[in-house]
């Protein structure tokens, strides 16, 4: 069976072709009548504009882009970057717009994937999985002028469109839940410090600790050389070869993962553990694992729908602070001690 062509749909609602294509990108000088009219022949004739054609017409492409700091291999690892990706293309599929993807090893070659998707006009907003220290992927985007998102908290916010936890304040409390359980030495494994989320998550241990009237010890504090599951091995492997704390606190949940595997390496069960992201892995390993919930697919979400506001010119919020959960399990229950 022949395709619908715009010309059978012009014909079918009495106006002309270029009447057709100035309904389907969506031209103001067109009457909501004759719009309706329209879009009810489409849908009769089954009538699908093609995306490209579309896009050269509009000079747009109705495409986000998304660049994930991490090697391929590595993606499915880390289940943060899964959910918020599911976040982000159901408010994408919403609003009508597609996703175009690509993986980073290193700051620098996010900034040339971003020049490569504007400079090729790929895209009409970019979303950002990271917030770093001198950001050179956000201060490229912002000297430009052009629609992006940062999941993460800037540095400086300006006019940046950002969605982030208060993740200062999510660490002051794990800080506070393990202390009222009695724990005194209380380690903290990080990712790369270079990230924000590292930063804010540092700062809020460490003012936990001095506000409730314990030292900081700078021995207890391990920066992985990222978020997987060998980085926290290494990191508790270091701490335990200096001194055993009663509890290690992590960024990740992959790297509480690994340091669980450094402690029944070392035959260690009495030291409470607490990760972030709440992954569907620390809810069936044994012991399961303390964590405290982020709510990725809300951060994904709502990066999505600043920018795509951003790109169509409509009034909106400039960032959006999204809940987090503590979630109690075994690695912090007085029976695993």
């Amino acid at each position: 069976m022949k395709k619908p062509t715009i010309k059978d749909v012009a014909k079918y609602s009495g106006v002309s072709p270029s009447t057709v294509s100035r309904v389907i990108v969506g031209s103001p000088k067109i009457s909501h009548a004759t719009k309706q009219r329209v879009r009810e022949a489409m849908q009769k004739l089954d009538y699908h504009p093609n995306a490209v054609a579309r896009s050269l017409a509009s000079s747009t492409t109705k495409t986000l882009g998304l660049i994930l700091p991490m090697a391929g291999k590595n993606l499915f690892a880390n289940q943060f970057f899964i959910q918020a990706m599911k976040g982000i293309s159901v408010r994408a599929q919403e609003r009508g717009y597609y996703l175009m993807y690509t993986f980073s090893e290193s700051e620098e070659q996010e900034l040339i994937f971003i020049k490569d998707y504007i400079r090729s006009r790929l895209v009409d907003g970019i979303i950002l999985l990271t917030a770093r220290h001198k950001d050179l992927c956000i201060e490229y985007l912002t000297s430009i002028n052009f629609p992006f998102a940062v999941i993460g908290h800037p540095v400086d916010t300006g006019d940046i469109l950002w969605v982030d936890n208060d993740n200062f304040q999510a660490m002051y409390k794990v800080i506070n839940y393990l202390i009222e359980r009695g724990r005194k030495e209380i380690s903290f494994i990080g990712g790369p410090f270079s990230f924000n989320v590292t930063q804010h998550r540092l700062a809020g241990y460490e003012t936990a600790l001095k506000n409730r009237g314990f030292p900081v010890n700078g021995a207890l504090i391990q920066e992985g050389a990222d978020f997987s599951e060998e980085a926290g091995y290494t990191c508790m492997q270091a701490i335990l070869s200096i001194k055993k704390p009663d509890a290690v606190v992590t960024t990740d949940d992959e790297l509480a993962f690994g340091v669980l595997k450094a402690m029944k390496k070392e035959f260690i069960e009495n030291i409470s553990v607490v990760g972030f992201n709440n992954s569907i892995r620390g809810m069936y390993q044994k012991p399961t694992l303390t964590t405290v919930d982020i709510h990725p697919e809300e951060l994904g979400f709502y990066s999505t729908e600043l920018v795509i506001n951003k790109i169509e010119n409509k009034e909106s919020i400039d960032h959006y602070i999204v809940e987090t959960t503590l979630i109690e399990r075994e690695t912090t229950r007085p029976e695993h001690r």
